[in-house]
């Protein structure tokens, strides 16, 4: 039975955690202000993806609008970063791999694990929703070039810091939640710390944690209004990012601390406002043979050398839309003085007032000061053929920065090309653009699928009962963690065969009639048949016939 502590006990353990809650306030600050460059760019990525672009960050450190110079400017948006990001983004979302485990050695043993690890990747794959959570993944890394996953082990009271039952939960992280200890670490493995910083409501904070903290107005990011900065007309209301406040709410900072000399399982401190919520050493067993790490995996949309954040394809077309956004509109300047015209009059030869007010309408009588000079029309020319010259090149220059073309964007054939070779070199060319991308999502899957059971691993014990799923089939099985095995089994992952189900049909009905997948009888083997009909999107049928007869 252990002894209650002392007074002084307590005292000097209530310094310790005033003294934590202190450390890891004034290191949250610090890197917020560290962070604070990347996070206007986010910003302004948000507000042109929108449809606020006239938006620039302003000498003190915030995105402000551009207002007009004269009643008569014209400043509408002709947005094409939505159509070139959304592109991207289905493509994305198109090619992403289920992860597959295949054994390490032939023996029984690793076959049935790898057997019992696959079957558990496919059921977490329906459960956790993992198509909608790669997709917002997705569109965040695409839209601010960097995207996280956290993956935990949760009870149905919701995220416990100790955990030891229930079953894994994976949640996206937008980029701005997440701050780590530098900004120039190359990748998630240099990360020594890191925090993720997110606002909860008191109440919220009580039924996770189960302490009371004093809450206040929080500001978070929000999606509002701004009256004539769009491109729907002077008094158009369009979207703007911008920060709202949020009532009796309290930002909760977690920083994880990998392990070191001083914490060989790492260090977890958890805090909200002056209250230390939780302080221990890393709950998720998650690293190289078995160590204590981060339960986080990053996915960007391109590398930056020395930078820890990934660049977005919106930060590169901001200076071309700013500069198409200005042609188009100088183009409809001219042309509306081309078609109501400037009306030259002498001075008190008409009643201007009137002028001003009503215009030249058709069938007005236009009554001059007899002897005048009689009112006309100023000749401002034709419209300069270099107007269509450069919004030419701007057009060209979307598809040279952003390497998604207007095939891949409209589905139409191309200006001058007729060649069906011509035509599949241009689709090549935009997988090709596209394939650092995919190889990042392909890997952070691959990563979330270790980190997965990884944590089954951990936390199955000795009866965690689950229900396995396949296809059509389900059963109820108690798992242990003896049964998964980390260390001898291979992860990888099988994407899709580029292009429609069509396409797809036809590569593997060539394979089989080739002789590569079928045995010396012209069969082919029950494993192959299960891969292939999981390729053909017919996981779930089931036939006892060789599958070389279905040709």
């Amino acid at each position: 039975m252990s002894k209650k502590p002392t007074k002084k006990q307590q005292q000097q353990l209530q310094e310790f955690y005033d003294d934590v809650v202190k450390d890891v306030t004034s290191d949250f600050e610090i890197r917020k202000q560290a962070r604070r460059s990347y996070e206007l760019t986010w910003r302004q990525n948000l507000n042109f993806l929108m449809g606020n672009q006239y938006c620039n960050v302003a000498p003190n450190g915030d995105v402000v609008q551009e207002d007009k110079c004269f009643f008569w400017q014209e400043k509408q948006v002709f947005n094409h970063i939505v159509p070139i990001v959304e592109t991207r983004i289905s493509r994305l979302c198109r090619n992403k791999p289920k992860p597959m485990v295949r054994p390490y050695t032939s023996s029984q043993e690793d076959v049935n694990s790898a057997q019992l690890s696959d079957k558990i990747l496919a059921t977490l794959h329906d459960r956790l929703d993992m198509d909608d959570v790669v997709n917002q993944a997705v569109t965040w890394s695409e839209t601010c070039g960097t995207s996280f996953y956290k993956v935990s082990w949760v009870s149905n009271a919701g995220e416990v810091v100790d955990p030891n039952r229930q079953d894994v939960a994976l949640t996206v992280c937008p980029p701005f939640e997440i701050f780590p200890d530098s900004n120039v670490c190359q990748s998630m493995q240099d990360v020594q710390s890191l925090i993720h910083a997110r606002v909860f409501s008191v109440q919220e904070i009580k039924r996770i944690w189960g302490k009371d903290v004093e809450g206040s107005t929080q500001q978070t990011m929000s999606f509002d209004g701004v009256v004539g900065a769009g491109g729907l007309g002077y008094n158009a209301t369009v979207p703007r990012v911008a920060f709202d406040k949020v009532e009796d709410g309290c930002v909760v900072i977690e920083r994880y601390t990998r392990p070191n000399a001083s914490y060989p399982n790492g260090k977890l401190e958890i805090v909200a406002g002056n209250t230390l919520l939780y302080f221990g050493e890393l709950p998720y067993q998650v690293g190289n043979n078995g160590q204590r790490d981060l339960p986080f995996v990053r996915q960007v949309s391109f590398l930056q050398p020395g930078c820890f954040w990934g660049a977005s394809v919106i930060e590169r077309l901001i200076p071309v839309q700013r500069a198409y956004n200005a042609l188009k509109n100088r183009k409809h300047e001219f042309l509306n003085r081309l078609t109501m015209g400037i009306l030259m009059v002498e001075d008190g030869s008409v009643d201007t007032d009137n002028l001003q007010e009503e215009g030249l309408s058709p069938g007005k009588i236009l009554v001059y000061r007899q002897g005048a000079n009689l009112p006309q029309i100023m000749d401002n020319g034709t419209l300069p053929i270099d107007f269509d010259k450069e919004e030419l090149r701007l057009l060209d220059e979307f598809v040279s920065i952003s390497g998604v073309s207007d095939f891949a964007r409209n589905s139409t054939t191309p200006a001058n090309v007729t060649s069906g070779t011509a035509m599949q070199l241009i689709s090549e060319q935009d997988e090709m653009r596209m394939s650092c991308s995919v190889e990042e999502l392909h890997a952070a899957l691959k990563k979330i699928a270790k980190l997965c059971l990884q944590l089954y691993k951990q936390f199955a014990g000795h009866n965690k009962l689950m229900r396995i799923v396949q296809g059509n089939k389900a059963d109820l099985m108690y798992l242990s963690s003896a049964d998964i095995s980390n260390g001898d089994i291979v992860f990888d992952t099988e994407g899709e065969i580029s292009g429609s189900i069509a396409s797809r049909r036809a590569v593997i009905f060539q394979l089989l009639g080739s002789g590569l997948l079928t045995d010396q009888d012209g069969n082919v083997s029950t494993q192959h048949k299960e891969r292939l009909l999981n390729l053909l999107g017919l996981g779930s049928w089931k036939d006892e016939k060789p599958l070389a007869t279905l040709h």
